[in-house]
């Protein structure tokens, strides 16, 4: 029996999960006539994506901490890494996504998912009605475990108060915890992934501050290694339920406007 991989069927898989997550926003034209300029900003209701800009000091925070992120060295990590991926996006982002840890593509880029999995994060963040740049996006941890092994206690312990810094300086209306590590690790639970996602839970930023809502679902990378239809389909799930949350609409699917 042939046990090497069919690379025409990977191949075609990975196209099929990019066209969901993608696909979703290609909407049939009907009769209705185009509107430009003002008459168009009159029929499309206004959604707020975003919150009101930051105040500088805030930015500048954000920024510092990023630097420290740089300059760490609290765990063996640090000096094996290329470079330390702090996070990256908007302040005042209603929904931050938080990862486990940077790969090898963000260890050289310093910027986190920009590998596969991070395109198809891309492709999931379009699919919802938002741009890259209208969200946060890290990790728990800010360098990269050596052979992308799973992130440790100790390391956890040491980098995750930089995160949790970043998230009382947001102040997002929601976390999508993106895999297991990541959710775990935010809501302090030893619950799996399976147990979690798809529920709104509760994030505690600190004593005396509102929680923050959280959902969590699978990682993108754990789409591409399990590929199937019912995988894809409970991750859009889940972002419809956070897009509800949100008060935002659901970009029609592909397949119900050509219906």
């Amino acid at each position: 029996m042939n046990s090497n991989p069919d690379i025409n069927k990977v191949v075609r898989q990975h196209a099929e999960m990019a066209d969901f997550f993608s696909g979703g926003l290609t909407i049939k034209k009907t009769g209705t006539p185009d509107l430009s300029g003002e008459a168009q900003a009159k029929a499309e209701p206004q959604h707020q994506t975003t919150r009101p800009p930051c105040p500088p000091e805030t930015i500048k925070e954000i920024e510092d901490i990023a630097e420290q992120t740089r300059q760490c060295r609290k765990c063996d990590l640090g000096g094996l890494r290329t470079n330390a991926v702090p996070g990256e996006g908007n302040p005042a982002a209603r929904i931050m996504f938080i990862g486990e840890a940077p790969g090898a593509d963000e260890d050289a880029q310093a910027r986190p998912f920009v590998g596969r999995a991070g395109q198809l994060l891309d492709k999931i963040i379009a699919a919802c009605g938002l741009k890259r740049e209208e969200v946060w996006i890290g990790n728990i941890l800010k360098c990269r475990p050596p052979d992308n092994r799973d992130p440790r206690p100790e390391e956890i312990i040491a980098c995750l108060p930089y995160l949790q810094r970043q998230i009382e300086l947001i102040n997002p209306d929601i976390i999508v915890a993106l895999g297991a590590h990541a959710a775990k690790t935010l809501l302090d639970t030893p619950k799996a992934i399976g147990q979690l996602r798809g529920l709104f839970h509760e994030y505690q930023p600190g004593i005396g501050k509102k929680p923050i809502k959280l959902m969590a679902t699978f990682h993108p990378a754990y789409l591409l290694r399990n590929y199937s239809d019912d995988n894809r389909r409970k991750v859009w799930a889940d972002m419809k339920k956070v897009l509800a949350e949100l008060g935002l609409p659901t970009p029609p699917s592909k397949r119900a406007a050509s219906s």
